[in-house]
């Protein structure tokens, strides 16, 4: 039986965070069990008469896992001219992830996840720099519902809920908070085993409501790329990144790079990541979670990093439309909630406390 919100949300990843234009080629990509959204999501650009460019896939929405896993690590590390070509020329791209298994990449060895992400960044330079209508969501599969400790229809109630909410109010909300931000030159997150400073001075925070990501609800920057200094910990919730799950991760930043880092899991894949390229030890983001329809952990990045109450750091690649400088294969967003004795302070003033906005 089809649900209703699948229209809703078709129409809010085509016209608001998208908008689509008539004669447009979009890239729509997916899997195979998020075909009820796909369909409303084809449906809808093809009321828009605009073109759906479909690209559906059994595992990974860009390339097959089983082709990750067995072509030479040589042939990985080129792109496919004809998928550069459409990532290059295309006029939009909407992206609904719907995962069976939420682990299927972890057998797929670090190195040859890195060369496939740094074959695909220069045709992917028109998503960094916003020039390019796109927007990610996901669709409620028994893996995501299962990862977060749910039953499928309740984790489906969830995701409409964080999804379907009135965005034009919640960018007026974020705004006034971003601008706080936009006008401070330092940002001091501190809290249990954790005091870092970032500099942010130049550079302006991006509100994301119903854009690039659905849900939204964060704003985000790029720190000034040396400027890291002090120790992070994340061991309220353990960070998921190449299908892999880390657990108690502490970062210390020195003149903007991570010089010492550590893991209670699956440490070896941490380092290895932070060494997949020069860049991936520097911070290209700094978010904050402020969607009041998410308030507990998910272990599925795009709904945390926008927890209310909540922080993310994304080492590696920076959006350069809002003035990042780093680039790497490597964006891997790492959540901290900072609900029970965390503090924001913006050049020495508190502006959060246990998650509650003083501004």
């Amino acid at each position: 039986m089809a649900d209703p919100r699948d229209r809703q949300l078709a129409e809010l990843l085509v016209d608001t965070c998208v908008g689509v234009q008539a004669g447009w080629q979009v890239l729509v990509v997916g899997t195979v069990p998020g075909r009820p959204l796909l369909e409303e999501v084809v449906r809808v650009v093809a009321e828009r008469d605009a073109y759906a460019l479909v690209r559906v896939g059994f595992g990974g929405n860009w390339s097959s896992r089983t082709w990750l896993r067995y072509a030479p690590i040589e042939r990985v590390a080129v792109p496919a001219p004809i998928e550069s070509h459409a990532l290059e020329t295309c006029d939009a791209l909407i992206v609904v992830e719907a995962p069976e298994n939420t682990r299927d990449a972890a057998d797929i060895p670090g190195d040859r996840m890195a060369a496939f992400q740094g074959a695909y960044r220069p045709a992917m330079e028109r998503v960094f720099r916003h020039e390019l209508p796109w927007v990610g969501c996901q669709y409620p599969t028994p893996g995501l519902a299962q990862e977060a400790g749910m039953s499928t229809d309740e984790f489906a109630d969830f995701l409409y809920g964080a999804c379907l909410r009135d965005w034009d109010a919640e960018r007026e909300r974020m705004q006034r908070y971003a601008d706080r931000f936009d006008a401070a030159e330092e940002v001091r997150i501190a809290g249990t085993e954790t005091d870092i400073r970032l500099s942010i001075a130049g550079r302006s925070m991006k509100v994301d409501a119903g854009g690039a990501n659905i849900p939204g609800g964060e704003f985000f920057g790029c720190p000034v790329e040396d400027s890291a200094e002090g120790t992070i910990a994340f061991t309220e919730f353990p960070a998921v990144y190449g299908g892999r799950e880390m657990s108690g991760i502490r970062l210390r930043f020195e003149g903007g790079r991570v010089v010492d880092a550590s893991a209670e899991t699956n440490e070896d894949y941490l380092l290895e990541t932070l060494d997949s390229d020069e860049g991936a030890r520097r911070l290209g983001e700094l978010g904050i979670g402020c969607n009041p329809g998410i308030t507990r952990y998910m272990k599925n990045t795009l709904f945390d990093e926008k927890i209310d109450g909540s922080i993310h750091l994304a080492l590696g690649q920076s959006y350069t439309s809002i003035g990042g400088q780093n680039t790497s294969a490597v964006h891997w967003d790492i959540v901290k909630d900072l609900r029970a004795g965390g503090r924001i302070e913006l050049d020495g003033q508190v502006v959060q406390q246990d998650g509650a906005w003083s501004i």
